[in-house]
């Protein structure tokens, strides 16, 4: 883990961590049939065991989940403590007609600090928290032809300039794809919760969260650097065969053997 480089980043590290995890995973059905996306097997342990080891050994304190589809399952699952991090929960009665940006709205009372954002479908290495644990970041990957869903361009400086919805329009320059972990600090969550609030008023509640962070950053009303997640261990798990290749990423650890045939610890 990155040694803090003076007292202001030791100070500001985030312990409180948000995960959405009320959708149905309807692309990787059957296996979403009796359980939510975030308990699904990644090589014997699940997507969400994974996270809450990584979240430990981060130092995190505090877990708040959005719940919908299959909620009992992670509850019981976690219970309300892990270690020394206390879990928490908010259940979204609505999970099958709206989408994450009702799920994050649905925090905006519950969480009034600091926090880190993540989707209930990535499988990551815990390193690559070590940059996410301070405020105002976007985790980000060079975009490549087998990737979709929303992309950022970025400036010199790694400053997050122009929110891309969807990959397949024309563009100049490079742009990156959204790994989906965000951090907040304070006061960007209470603006991000002024915008969310106007949506869900109007009854927009079934779009994607990045449609209000892109309005904020073409507004100059948040302002997020970038962290690379280039060419390190990380997939985000929609179907079957994205399972696949996760499985591929994150092989099962093998137990050495000594010479005398038992398995050393």
């Amino acid at each position: 883990m990155d040694i803090c480089l003076n007292n202001y980043d030791c100070n500001n590290r985030i312990t409180t961590a948000l995960l959405l995890a009320a959708g149905t995973g309807s692309r990787l059905f059957p296996l979403t049939r009796n359980s939510p996306k975030c308990l699904t097997l990644v090589n014997e342990k699940s997507i969400l065991e994974r996270l809450v080891n990584s979240l430990k050994l981060q130092g995190f304190k505090r877990l708040v989940i959005v719940t919908g589809h299959k909620k009992d399952c992670i509850m019981e699952f976690l219970g309300s403590k892990s270690g020394d991090m206390t879990v928490e929960y908010i259940h979204s009665a609505l999970y099958k007609t709206t989408n994450n940006i009702y799920s994050l709205w649905m925090a905006r009372d519950m969480i009034d600090e600091p926090f880190v954002l993540f989707e209930s479908d990535l499988v990551i290495n815990t390193s690559l928290l070590d940059e996410m644990i301070f405020p105002d970041r976007i985790a980000v990957a060079c975009l490549q032809p087998w990737l979709n869903g929303t992309s950022v361009t970025i400036s010199p400086s790694k400053q997050v300039t122009k929110f891309h919805m969807g990959t397949t329009e024309n563009y100049t320059g490079i742009r990156y794809k959204t790994v989906n972990i965000y951090s907040f600090s304070l006061s960007s969550w209470q603006a991000i919760i002024k915008k969310l609030n106007q949506y869900i008023s109007e009854g927009i509640v079934n779009c994607y969260y990045e449609t209000v962070f892109a309005e904020m950053v073409e507004d100059n009303n948040l302002v997020l650097k970038s962290v690379s997640f280039d060419y390190k261990p990380w997939y985000e798990i929609d179907t079957v065969g994205d399972l696949a290749e996760a499985e591929k990423l994150f092989p099962k650890k093998t137990k050495r053997i000594t010479a005398l045939g038992r398995p050393m610890a």
